[in-house]
This record gives structure tokens, C-alpha cells and sequence, in this order.
């Protein structure tokens, strides 16, 4: 009996308590016309937002006020509102795609160290088809020298050496392009990351 009165008098305690810290409801709203009139309703209407109005209370006392709505300045917000809105998206895609710093950081140095491999290979085939071209040159320049026509076969692998070697310079630089290309964009998603965190 008296734990079950001390249960009732604890809950009446904590509804009283909760009560006197509720914000009071609002009631009225009430906002001032171009004259200088008050109008005063049980609703939010246009002209309240308009005007710009305050909440009141059963007793009439301001609860909040809230500005008059701006359309110019509102229109001029929009574009940061979109950008912003546009950019937490982004946000939201990388948390998901990555879920921290430190994975994006992983994901960065694997595909890094894979497009390296791939330039140090590119650069290993330039030096055997440069090493190539020098034994072709030679085989050209005794022929030159003894007076004797270069054979077709011989100029078409020279022509043929030269486009490989092209080739893979272009090739070379596209890498590296990329390298510093996916360096720059994954410091930006790891900063982006880290400022989330």
C-alpha cells in the first residue's frame, strides 16, 4: 500500500513538473496591416505571414514572433539554398560510399599504387621499344654504310617502332594525368570526409 502511494505521488510529481517546463500553446496570432492595424485569428493566414505575426497565449502574452515573409530575399536564397542542398546530397553519397576518412584513404592509395603499376609497366615497354629502335637504327646505318637498299621488312619495323613508341608516351601521360587527376579528387573527398566527422 505504501510503495503504490509513493508510485502515485512520484507520477503526480513528474506530470506537475513536465507541465510548469511545456511551452505554453499558442492560441491567437495576431500581425499589424500597412495601417497599423491589429487583426488577430485562431489561424496562420497569408496575410499573417505577410505582415509577419506573433504567437500569443490564452492570455495574450507574445509566445513568438515571426518575420514577414521576404519573396525577393527568399529568391535570392533559393540558388544558395539549392547549392547547399545539392552539396549535403554529395555529402550523403560519400558517407555512404565510403563511411570514413580512412577507407577513402585506403581506397586512394590502392588505386594509386595500381595506376603507378600500370605507368611503371608503360615505361618498361618504352625502354625495350627504344632499345629496339636502336638495334633497327644499326641494322639501317650498316646497310647505309655498305650501299646496300634498306629492306622493306626493316623500314616497316622502324615505322612500326616509332607509332609503339608514340603510343606509349601518350600513354604514359594519360596515366599520369589520371594519377594526379584521382590524387586530387580523393584529398577532396578525404577532406569532405573528415569535416563529417
Amino acid at each position: 500500500m505504501l510503495k503504490s502511494l509513493a508510485l502515485v505521488i512520484l507520477f503526480l510529481s513528474a506530470t506537475l513538473s513536465h507541465g510548469a517546463n511545456a511551452q505554453p500553446k499558442a492560441v491567437w496570432y495576431r500581425y499589424y496591416d500597412s495601417k497599423g492595424v491589429a487583426n488577430i485569428s485562431t489561424s496562420v493566414t497569408p496575410a499573417h505571414i505577410r505582415y509577419g505575426y506573433e504567437a500569443l497565449d490564452r492570455n495574450m502574452q507574445v509566445i513568438k514572433r515571426n518575420q514577414s515573409y521576404n519573396a525577393e530575399q527568399d529568391q535570392r536564397q533559393s540558388s544558395n539554398r539549392a547549392a547547399q542542398a545539392k552539396k549535403q546530397d554529395n555529402d550523403l553519397r560519400l558517407k555512404r560510399a565510403y563511411g570514413n576518412s580512412k577507407v577513402a584513404t585506403l581506397k586512394r592509395d590502392e588505386q594509386l599504387k595500381n595506376i603507378q603499376k600500370q605507368i611503371s609497366l608503360q615505361q618498361q615497354q618504352l625502354r625495350q621499344l627504344q632499345t629496339d629502335r636502336i638495334a633497327y637504327k644499326r641494322q639501317e646505318t650498316e646497310y647505309y654504310r655498305k650501299g646496300k637498299p634498306v629492306p622493306a621488312v626493316l623500314n616497316d619495323r622502324l615505322n612500326y617502332n616509332e607509332q609503339n613508341i608514340n603510343t606509349t608516351k601518350k600513354s604514359i601521360e594519360s596515366l599520369q594525368t589520371t594519377y594526379r587527376n584521382t590524387q586530387t579528387n580523393y584529398e577532396d573527398i578525404i577532406n569532405r570526409l573528415r569535416a563529417m566527422e
